[in-house]
């Protein structure tokens, strides 16, 4: 199936575009020289071309929800491809889609539901455009699954030359390997091919469960689960588990009434009035949290998979998050507990722990082992920097690998020990783009410069 694309509200490259640029949780922002909204791969060549004879570099900047700053386009060119969106080709019988790399995941996932089939795991946030969910590493969690990337079967690049290739695991092997979590260093991602699955539902089973009792039991869980994570408020001694599982019958959703208040209420705008409170008065922080613990009860319920995986997020928030081996998850947890407890600035969100299976993605979190995920936030304007550091020294010692998209301090020397390939990554950055024209100062910092910068 073939989408038309919307009509072009701007002329790509034209100076009169340029606008300040900032993330979702604002810990990033940039005065690019203009924003280019291409309407095709043709119009996306001549602001390549442009940009090169200008002496800019260009960066995609998807929907900006990342926490780090891999999308900033600094003073360069900000490239939104708000017009690549929508699936292109699907086969059912197969499950392969082919699709704009600029679809957002919730669009996507609401025109894969109406085909009969949907992506076999998705993170429980929906705003990404899906070029740029895959190339900043976005998972979701299962013990014997994989990230976004390890659904990708081929990709269609448009190189810093303005010339469109195609890459997969038979054609142009290195790039495609590269590509499936590239960091937008590579090219821009025009189409995305997807191994969908049939459309499933998702059995949802929600309960509060002490800590120390899902640490203890964590290998446990995540194997008798085909999702399976958990949520704890630092100051506190419980934990939210969330156990979800493929079930052969119907749907069987919460009501509207107590979905809007479970989600809409509680979850956003009680909790977000809670974390205003605690900004506004810190000492009431550490009893909030308990307070916010203790509420916690049971659901169930049954739905489409997607609408299961992705819940709304309101409350603005900053976050870091690292990949550990799986078995080590636990005692990062318990590290963790005792750090906060030393905290000059507490902590107002909860930490979120996720499982993966380990991957053959080059710059994946998961490359070659089973996985443990553990995120921590920050309400949104209270002191997070502490914090963050006390957390990126535990994940130091514990073999951590920082999350792509999110909030880190590591350098391109520190990076290079935790990946296997990343020589091999930068090798396949230098071929296709010699000029760093992709760049920014992010990629600077965790791939290093290039040998021929502009």
């Amino acid at each position: 199936m073939q989408r038309d694309l919307a009509p072009r509200d701007r002329v790509p490259g034209d100076p009169a575009t340029a606008r300040p640029w900032t993330n979702w949780a604002r810990t990033a922002t940039a005065r690019p020289a203009r924003t280019a909204t291409p309407r095709d791969t043709s119009e996306a060549a001549e602001v390549l071309a442009a940009a090169s004879r200008q002496g800019l570099r260009v960066r995609p900047i998807g929907s900006g929800h990342s926490f780090s700053a891999v999308a900033s386009p600094g003073s360069g060119v900000a490239l939104d491809l708000r017009h690549f969106s929508g699936i292109i080709h699907a086969d059912p019988g197969t499950g392969l889609v082919t699709a704009h790399g600029g679809t957002p995941l919730h669009v996507l996932n609401a025109e894969l539901d109406g085909l009969g089939l949907a992506m076999a795991n998705l993170g429980d946030i929906d705003q990404q455009t899906l070029a740029g969910a895959i190339s900043t590493g976005t998972h979701g969690t299962g013990a014997g699954l994989g990230g976004l990337a390890t659904q990708v079967e081929a990709l269609d690049l448009l190189l810093a030359d303005g010339s469109e290739v195609s890459c997969s695991a038979e054609e142009r092997p290195e790039l495609f390997a590269a590509a499936r979590l590239g960091l937008g260093a590579l090219g821009v991602i025009t189409t995305v091919t997807l191994r969908c699955v049939p459309a499933f539902t998702l059995s949802a089973e929600e309960g509060p469960a002490p800590l120390e009792d899902v640490l203890a039991d964590f290998g446990g869980l995540a194997e008798a689960n085909d999702h399976f994570e958990f949520h704890w408020f630092p100051h506190s001694h419980h934990a939210m588990v969330k156990r979800n599982n493929r079930h052969p019958g119907p749907p069987r959703p919460l009501s509207p009434a107590r979905h809007f208040l479970e989600y809409e209420v509680m979850e956003n705008r009680l909790f977000g009035a809670i974390c205003g409170v605690g900004r506004a008065v810190p000492p009431l922080v550490r009893p909030l949290s308990r307070f916010c613990a203790a509420t916690w009860s049971a659901r169930s319920y049954r739905d489409r998979s997607y609408r299961v995986f992705t819940t709304p997020r309101r409350i603005r928030f900053v976050e870091s998050e690292y990949a550990f081996p799986r078995e080590v998850v636990p005692d990062v947890l318990r590290e963790l507990r005792a750090a906060t407890a030393r905290l000059a600035d507490p902590v107002m969100f909860p930490v979120e722990v996720r499982v993966a299976r380990a991957d053959d993605v080059w710059l994946s979190t998961a490359y070659g082992r089973d996985t443990g995920y553990v995120a921590v936030h920050q309400y949104l304007g209270m002191p997070y920097r502490g914090y963050f550091d006390a957390f990126e020294s535990i994940a130091r010692d514990a073999g951590g690998r920082p999350h792509w998209g999110k909030m880190h301090r590591l350098d391109a020397a520190a990076l290079s020990g935790l990946y296997p390939r990343f020589t091999e990554f930068r090798q396949v950055r230098e071929a296709v783009d010699p000029r760093g024209i992709f760049h920014n100062a992010y990629l600077e910092r965790v791939l290093g410069p290039v040998d021929n910068p502009n």
